[in-house]
């Protein structure tokens, strides 16, 4: 996002004037983001379900103690799904361990239209997975490095002082529990939870699952085994991987629900064209 560039009106940007929103190089990495990160994401999953358990510290296998389990077990009704993290445990028949596919009952930890490929396949999920990474990797520290060069972090992502007073950040949430949104020039900008978001994602989540990625690489823990002993072991930086990875799952919901609810096709051309209407203050 840019400061806003008013392109069909002239005077000060107001509500319903059209303005260039999203750079082009924010858009390309978006979009290429979208297919990498979902096919990292669906590959990832099914990487998980060879062996759906995980621990802390360098070593981890079937007699190990867990903290996250996802699995199956047989009762007297039948199969039976559930997820365990630590001694709490709930049933997800039906979702995760036990589920149906083409009528019949499969007990894998996560259901065949969530993974990449929909079939039972370690070998094709770690190209998969390679593939998307190499992607992703690459496009995001370019655009990275581009971000830091024409100032887009400087100038539309680091919040300024008065953005990080607790009163501020605390009008901005109770303004998105309450679903009301910035208005005229106001709404090109990012605000302060944006900002924030944007932030954790590019420069603490990308970069861990990054880090610990290639942690786990025979390759790379051979000659950078450094990042192992960064993250306390080979099973610690496997958690911390899919720790980080559901927080960008997380963010990604959290991020497609506000586009809905912001207005989904205003939302969507400026990520497309980069123009973008900003909405009239109808207080």
């Amino acid at each position: 996002m840019a400061i806003p560039e008013q392109v069909e009106t002239p005077g000060d940007p107001a509500g319903g004037h059209v303005v260039r929103r999203h750079r082009l190089s924010t858009r390309l990495w978006h979009w290429t983001n979208v297919a990498a990160v979902f096919t990292l994401l669906m590959s990832g999953l099914m990487i998980f379900n060879a062996h759906p358990r995980l621990y802390w510290g360098h070593y981890g296998a079937n007699f190990d103690t867990a903290w996250l389990q996802i699995g199956a077990r047989d009762t007297d009704t039948g199969a039976e799904g559930y997820v365990r993290v630590g001694d709490a445990a709930i049933r997800t028949t039906g979702v995760l361990g036990v589920w149906e596919k083409e009528g019949r009952t499969m007990t894998r930890a996560f259901p065949h239209w969530m993974t990449l490929p929909n079939y039972y396949s370690l070998a094709d999920a770690r190209r998969y997975h390679f593939f998307g990474a190499w992607i992703f990797g690459v496009a995001g520290l370019l655009y990275m490095l581009w971000s830091i060069a024409n100032r887009h972090v400087a100038r539309d992502l680091l919040p300024a002082k008065r953005e990080l007073r607790a009163r501020h950040i605390w009008r901005d949430i109770r303004d998105h529990a309450r679903l009301r949104f910035p208005t005229g020039a106001a709404a090109a900008r990012y605000n302060i939870l944006q900002k924030l978001s944007y932030l954790a994602v590019l420069f603490v989540i990308l970069p861990t699952i990054v880090l610990t990625g290639l942690g786990m690489s025979p390759f790379m823990n051979a000659s950078w085994g450094w990042i192992l002993d960064l993250f306390g072991g080979r099973q610690s930086a496997r958690s911390v991987h899919f720790i980080a990875a559901f927080a960008l799952v997380l963010f990604i919901i959290v991020h497609i629900a506000m586009v809905l609810l912001a207005g989904p096709v205003n939302e969507m051309r400026s990520m497309i064209s980069g123009r973008f209407r900003l909405p009239e203050d109808m207080r």
